[in-house]
């Protein structure tokens, strides 16, 4: 399970990555880019949730 939080986590990172690369070259952000990080970041806390009880 700490594999697939590992994976979750750089998928943020990279994602996160990608929108300051953009915000840096003078683009605005979509709106739907923000649904990404949030959903990204539910999908980590619930994989982090579902460790923590299993263990």
């Amino acid at each position: 399970m700490p594999f697939v939080l590992g994976i979750v986590g750089l998928l943020l990172l990279a994602y996160a990555a990608g929108l300051l690369w953009m915000v840096r070259r003078g683009r605005k952000i979509p709106p739907a880019a923000y649904l990404g990080v949030v959903g990204l970041n539910g999908v980590l806390i619930a994989a982090l949730l579902a460790w923590a009880v299993a263990r």
